[in-house]
Order: structure tokens, then sequence, then C-alpha cells
């Protein structure tokens, strides 16, 4: 069955502190930041039970350096996959897809 959320959470704080889920626009982030929600998941059925689910996250790098360390290292993640980038503020945006 998919893995909890606070076990993501500390798996993404192995990469850097300053981790957020769903921040409010009030929140004041340090950067580079990591910021992800949940986006969806998946179930794949077998004996007319669910056999596995994968819960399916949108994980957003936010970091000053355009060619972004961390950003470099959530890629490699297995289940993971780079869907685009942008640059806001003058920081820089790598947004990825992660079942977990």
């Amino acid at each position: 069955m998919a893995k909890t959320r606070l076990e993501l959470h500390n798996f993404l704080k192995t990469f850097t502190d300053n981790v957020y889920f769903q921040p409010p626009s009030s929140t004041l982030m340090k950067y580079p930041a990591i910021v992800y929600n949940l986006n969806n998941n998946q179930k794949v059925y077998a004996n007319n039970d669910t056999y596995l689910k994968h819960n399916r996250y949108t994980v957003t790098v936010i970091d000053r350096d355009p060619e972004s360390a961390i950003a470099k290292q959530i890629e490699d993640i297995k289940m993971c996959s780079f869907d685009r980038s942008f640059t806001s503020d003058n920081l820089n945006h790598f947004v990825y897809t992660l079942y977990y």
C-alpha cells in the first residue's frame, strides 16, 4: 500500500530542511525549498481488490540556482518524472510528478 505523507515529508527533508506541504500564502519560506501537495492516486486492482496504491504528488523545488543540485537529486528518485520549469520573482521552480 501507499506510504504515508509523513514518510514522504521526512524523505524530502534529506535533500533540504525547508520542506513545505501545501503551505498557505502567508508562510514565509526559506530557499532552497521543496513544496509538495497531493495530486491524485493510482490504484492497481487484482482479484476484485486493490493490489497496489501509489499517491501522486506534485513536488516543486524552488531555488535561486538555475542548475539546482536539489532538483537534480529529486529527478533521480524512482517513480519521479520532470514536468516543467519556470522562473518567478528571480526564483527557479522545477516541477516534478512523484508517485510515493
